[in-house]
């Protein structure tokens, strides 16, 4: 994986150093830049070799050297695509670089390349001869990309890290973006943390003509559902074989690497059936899997991953650790963020991917499956909630709702008084907040003790209430997907894996967002993704025969952390920081009551951890 920034105006070449130097982590292997003196475009570049050591140096020239580009992921279909280009007329240097194939492709195709990569991709083009910047971002969102556009001046960096770093660049904290962040769990695009930023959203491109000044932005692409609603039973042996023949090939595009790669295994379902296919390409013994535990019961699920190893027979890594070890990386994971993120599994995701980075240099993820065919425990709490949505009257939910934060708060992450905290407050609300409520950090009610100005509920959850609304589906199921594949999962997920793995320098790819995977599950009916109360369903029968019993049966159990105990024994306590807009004393009464047993406001307390450690690292303010 690689890092990219770049600026057209003002600012010299320190600006673009100081903006490459802050992605080394990104790309540790080199860097190299391109000044275009008289139009006053800078590109700079930070690599990880992965494919093509020798021919793939950025930023990466076309034939006469007039269109460069800087180009962050990876290209799965760029064998395909290179030999379309050849038979058009295109001739290539290198003999397998996939960054050539989008100078080419752009020179063809112009703003329709995106559309045809397979992939997960960041990337940024300096057309010369059209004096035009054009920068896209892959469907999901899987490679980050943030700019900064005003009259005169436009910036684009891989990290808000680096971005600011250009002098010009300016960090005020964006009071909206603020707000959506405690609302959300992490702040949807376009919005950053820092005013005048954006963050280009996934299937998403821009166009900046440099001698107009016009800054166009258009989508190329959004996952929505298109599918029949009937799901008859005599088609799931048809559509298991073609699901399992999807995700096989996906893996088989993800194991290409020129250095050594290998495969996150938590012993759930969907790393499992990556593993599984993995192990039909290569020699088992010679597939590396890697796997972290905790010696808190709760938290361990290694001896799942176990099974799963000894089944294929995969040479497995596998690593124990006490929480007083992730203690003591709280500060430097918090400090490499770039944004605040409401997900504490940050911590074992980055502690996974540190572990793998030690023996290998990419490795496979399970991140979408979730997603994409209805794993989350809120899908089986659909039916319930519009049963009491409906039924239950609006004063008696008031009730329940003060009558649950009176429960003993349980240990574990995901405990039933937990759960009844999180979903009784949300149905309350019309049926389009539900998700979003159900994961916030802090609820709509709350909002007015934590900000000064609140935002209405209708601009607090802007997206959720828009995606929702224009779903060509009325199923709830769909809807539910199309909200987590469209903003948890390209907000929350992508972004922690994102960080996580690169902080590390390590690649991870994303098996089940291949083009052709996705694409069978827009059309898939919700019947196959959901079925009698079984989550995953199609996706578990797929998986039968290749991944052992006890794991197709397995609850899902999220990667998590002792995080009720460990924000008890903070050491030095909740750092409290002042933000203009906040009212700080509602968080420290908060603070008091949650060290006193009083309410569980784990993902607030996190959340704010997060921001504080964040603003810390960067000299943010307003």
């Amino acid at each position: 994986m690689c890092g990219l920034a770049g600026f057209a105006g003002a600012g010299d070449l320190s600006d673009l150093n100081a903006m490459t130097a802050a992605l080394r982590h990104r790309g540790p292997d080199d860097g190299a830049t391109l000044v275009d003196e008289a139009n006053r475009v800078y590109l700079g570049f930070r690599r990880l070799v992965v494919i093509d050591p020798e021919g793939g140096q950025q930023p990466m020239p076309n034939e006469d050297g007039s269109v460069h580009v800087v180009f962050n992921g990876e290209i799965y279909n760029h064998g395909e695509l290179r030999k379309e280009l050849e038979r058009l007329g295109h001739r290539f240097r290198t003999g397998c670089s996939d960054t050539e194939v989008l100078v080419h492709g752009y020179e063809e195709w112009g703003d329709a390349l995106p559309a045809k990569l397979n992939g997960m991709f960041a990337f940024a083009i300096w057309d010369a001869p059209r004096k035009q910047l054009f920068a896209a971002r892959d469907r999901f969102g899987e490679k980050p990309l943030y700019y900064c556009h005003r009259p005169g001046f436009f910036a684009f960096a891989s990290e808000l890290s680096a971005l600011i770093k250009h002098a010009a660049v300016r960090r005020d904290i964006d009071d909206r973006a603020l707000q959506k962040y405690f609302a959300y769990g992490y702040v949807p695009a376009p919005l950053t943390l820092y005013r005048g930023v954006n963050k280009l959203g996934g299937g998403r491109w821009l166009r900046l003509d440099l001698e107009s000044a016009d800054l166009r932005e258009r989508a190329y692409w959004q996952f929505d559902i298109q599918a029949e609603q009937h799901s008859p039973p005599e088609r799931v042996p048809a559509l298991a074989d073609e699901l399992r023949e999807l995700v096989d090939r996906a893996v088989a595009r993800r194991l290409v690497s020129d250095v050594p790669l290998g495969i996150f295994l938590s012993g759930g379902l969907d790393s499992s059936f990556i593993l599984a296919c993995a192990a039909k390409h290569r020699p088992a013994a010679d597939l590396d899997s890697y796997t972290i535990g905790f010696e808190e019961p709760e938290f361990d699920e290694s001896a799942f991953a176990r099974i799963v190893s000894e089944a294929i027979g995969t040479r497995h890594h596998q690593r124990i650790l006490s929480f007083a070890a992730v203690e003591n990386l709280v500060a430097k994971v918090l400090a490499g963020l770039d944004e605040p993120t409401g997900d504490p599994s940050i911590l074992p995701t980055y502690l996974l991917a540190a572990f793998a980075r030690e023996t290998v240099t990419v490795a496979l993820t399970g991140d979408g499956a979730d997603e994409l065919f209805a794993g989350y425990d809120p899908f089986a709490a659909l039916g319930p909630a519009q049963f009491y949505h409906r039924l239950v009257p609006r004063p008696v939910h008031l009730l329940l709702g003060r009558a649950v934060e009176h429960l003993p708060i349980g240990r574990g992450n995901m405990t039933l008084d937990y759960k009844l905290r999180r979903a009784l407050p949300a149905m309350s609300h019309a049926p389009a907040l539900w998700n979003p409520i159900w994961l916030a950090p802090v609820r709509p009610a709350a909002m007015p003790d934590l900000f000064e100005a609140p935002l209405p509920i209708e601009d607090l959850y802007s997206e959720a209430i828009g995606i929702w609304e224009r779903s060509p589906s009325r199923n709830l199921v769909d809807k539910t997907i199309e909200f987590y594949t469209n903003l948890y999962l390209q907000g929350g997920i992508l972004a922690k894996t994102d960080r996580a793995s690169m902080m590390v320098s390590l690649e991870s790819r994303a098996v089940y967002l291949d083009n052709d995977v996705v694409e069978f599950c827009r059309r898939l009916p919700h019947g196959y993704k959901m079925r009698n109360g079984r989550r995953k369903f199609l996706l578990k029968r797929a998986a039968q025969g290749l991944v052992p019993r006890q794991i197709l049966r397995r609850h899902k159990k999220g990667f998590g952390i002792p995080l009720v105990p460990w924000l008890r024994g903070l050491p030095g306590g909740l750092p409290f920081r002042p933000i203009s807009g906040l009212r700080h004393a509602w968080i420290e009464e908060r603070w008091r009551a949650f060290l006193a047993g009083r309410c569980d406001e784990r993902l607030m307390l996190w959340s704010w951890l997060s921001l504080q450690g964040v603003l810390r690292s960067s000299g943010a303010g307003n």
